[in-house]
């Protein structure tokens, strides 16, 4: 082959891996609507139904997708939406308000900024701009919040209720709307939901089992009590089948050969032992598919043009990457000293029974190990032990059980290691140069205090 074909090949291989990793990290990396929803058919069914009689027939009604973290609330309203908007018999003027309770607002719209929330009223300048009405509103000035918002929907409004626009409000993060004072904001959505004029859809997502049991008495009997739950209750061969879901290449791909390739190998890694142990790790650790998608996306990082398929051996590492202890890789970083002083709290939450301790507890420690243990560390003063064991409480790994007053002796202050003895256990194994006599103290029992 030609140095000219060769350089024309390299450079196709390149787009084509290019291409790949972007389908596949946008898969991960957004709750985007494409692909499959894994198991949860009948609640797809339900929630496209609500909305499609909210969108068709102006019917207004309310409801809460409740599901735990990387359950798919978000995957699973994106994918109705998206299908929704698909359909010949819904308007094309259907209008989405999306907030967030997580004290920020937000546009599914990726060229808009968000807004950080304060209070309702921020909240409702939001809802104003998404529903693009600040020139209706202008200089008006209205005497609560509940007129201002009904002068909103009003504006909406083209004459009769089947000619009104639907708007359809997304309350992500929904149990932090709870805390707003008086929780106006969700009594006035959902009372705007109970009425006859411009068509209104509130959608809640939460991780609340008990959301009900917070909203006020006047809320809650606005609430159409509509609730639709997502558990996560597929078994592991599901999770096999989600696995191959999510690393396969779409049927569009420009390059249908190498496509075919990447697929056959994607089944021949499912089928793989060694894949499997890692996905039965993971499966029996937490069901959530964010986790997932971050272990596939640690994987497919190591596809390269040199290296244009994956691996059992990428899927092993990026499972390594995935569960490796943030706090033990500080750990690799500190001073024989530092480490001696963490083994010490070590004991002392052992004979203790995690109940807190203080610095002159650990010094004192420290002690009866240099006199009885040590031979290869050297006894520091006390002022030197004081210093490290302050970076310990900068670098978060020592936590006060309070606040420290001007008053109180630093000696004695109480507080917590916010290390278990197996992260201690595992840093230590790889902790470079670590003396032997220290890592006998780590692993010995208590007999010796």
């Amino acid at each position: 082959m030609s140095k000219r074909k060769l350089k024309e090949s390299n450079a196709e291989s390149a787009e084509c891996i290019s291409q790949v990793q972007k389908i596949l990290r946008e898969r991960f990396c957004h709750h985007c609507a494409a692909g499959k929803l894994f198991g949860m058919e009948q609640q797809y069914r339900h929630l496209l139904e609500l909305l499609r009689r909210t969108t068709v027939h102006g019917e207004s009604n309310s409801a809460l997708i409740i599901g735990p973290r990387g359950s798919g609330k978000s995957a699973l309203l994106n994918h109705v939406l998206k299908d929704l908007r698909e359909m010949k018999q819904v308007r094309e003027n259907l209008l989405e308000v999306h907030l967030n309770g997580n004290c920020q607002l937000f546009l599914k719209n990726p060229f808009l900024s968000g807004l950080l929330q304060t209070n309702d009223r921020v909240a409702l300048k939001e809802i104003t701009r998404q529903l693009q009405l600040e020139n209706v509103v202008g200089d008006k000035v209205f005497g609560s919040f509940a007129e201002n918002l009904a002068f909103l929907l009003e504006a909406l409004r083209k004459g009769t209720r089947s000619s009104s626009c639907p708007i359809l409000f997304v309350l992500d993060e929904f149990d932090l709307f709870v805390h707003h004072k008086n929780q106006t904001l969700l009594y006035n959505l959902f009372d705007i939901s109970q009425s006859a004029q411009t068509p209104v859809t509130v959608i809640g997502l939460t991780c609340r089992q008990d959301i009900l049991e917070l909203l006020e008495k006047r809320v809650k009997s606005r609430f159409s009590h509509r609730q639709i739950y997502l558990m996560n209750s597929f078994d592991f061969k599901q999770y096999i089948k989600i696995f191959k879901k999510q690393l396969s290449l779409p049927a569009e791909f420009p390059d249908e050969t190498f496509a075919q390739k990447w697929n056959n190998n994607v089944q021949h890694l499912s089928e793989d032992k060694a894949v499997q142990d890692v996905l039965q790790k993971l499966f029996h650790h937490t069901k959530d598919l964010r986790s997932l998608h971050l272990l596939l996306m640690l994987a497919v990082s190591a596809v390269t043009v040199q290296h244009p398929l994956l691996s059992a051996a990428d899927l092993q590492e990026a499972s390594r990457q995935h569960s490796a202890d943030a706090k033990a890789n500080i750990v690799h970083g500190l001073s024989v000293l530092e480490i001696c002083l963490i083994i010490a709290m070590k004991h002392l939450n052992e004979v203790y029974d995690g109940e807190p301790f203080n610095f002159q507890m650990v010094y004192n420690e420290f002690q009866k190990f240099i006199q009885r243990k040590a031979h290869s560390m050297y006894n520091f003063e006390k002022p030197v032990v004081m210093k490290a064991f302050e970076h310990l409480l900068q670098l978060e790994l020592v936590q006060p059980l309070e606040r420290p007053s001007a008053r109180a002796q630093r000696e004695f202050l109480l507080l917590k290691l916010l290390l278990d003895s197996r992260q201690i256990m595992d840093a230590l194994q790889l902790y470079p140069n670590c003396p032997t006599d220290v890592k006998q103290w780590a692993a010995s029992s208590l007999s010796w205090l």
